[in-house]
């Protein structure tokens, strides 16, 4: 059976698990943690990051080029718009989600869930205080313009590799309290609600609240 090295808190591992799900391909989780890697790991994935996905002797890092290899292997359902238009939005969109958001919203989890509740020390609040006030906004402000008035797909009115992408940060940020303000951000947050009751995002979010709630 085909592995995914990896631990249920990374938003990029996270990509994957619901691509995997949306493909309804089986693998096994191997809970490798992002720190100190071993010799051997980095030879699976060269930069010492996850995932990492390895199926017989064959082995690929980064959740973009895993799940764009899945969409090869198994092409339906499709992860990716047929329109060349939407297409490059979309790519986009997802690498919008990996960067610009991991940044404003990698904060949040850091401090909250790996130093504050793993780590068990203090979390510092003035540097989320300034995230929150400074950094976050504009990035909010910007997937607010994104949005369709309507609906729980941000790129041609159909679930897409753009959707993983911006709600597995969005996930982060909640486990670690950080919500998106209704009143100012309302598109946002009724498509962020929508994609977290998706039900390939659902049991995943679920399985992983359950967890940090137990620590």
């Amino acid at each position: 059976m085909p592995i995914l090295h990896g631990v249920n808190a990374s938003p990029f591992v996270r990509k994957v698990r619901v691509a995997l799900a949306i493909k309804g391909i089986d693998y096994e989780l191997n809970p490798v943690m992002p720190m100190g890697v071993s010799d051997e790991y980095k030879q699976k994935s060269p930069l010492g990051k996850i995932p990492c996905w390895e199926d017989g002797d064959f082995t690929l890092p980064d959740s973009s080029c895993i799940i764009a290899y899945l969409e090869k292997l198994q092409p339906e359902p499709t992860l990716y718009p047929s329109d060349p238009r939407e297409l490059g939005r979309a790519l986009f969109l997802e690498e919008y989600g990996d960067s610009k958001l991991a940044e404003t919203v990698g904060p949040f989890f850091f401090e909250r869930i790996v130093r504050g509740k793993i780590m068990k020390a203090e979390p510092d609040e003035a540097r989320l205080a300034k995230v929150l006030a400074e950094e976050l906004p504009p990035v909010f402000d910007w997937l607010e313009s994104q949005v369709p008035e309507s609906g729980d797909a941000i790129v041609g009115g159909r679930f897409s590799i753009a959707d993983i992408g911006i709600a597995t940060q969005l996930v982060n940020g909640r486990h670690a309290g950080l919500d998106v303000d209704a009143s100012r951000w309302p598109r946002l947050a009724a498509y962020r609600d929508a994609v977290f009751g998706n039900p390939y995002f659902k049991p995943i979010v679920e399985e992983e609240t359950a967890q940090f709630g137990a620590m």
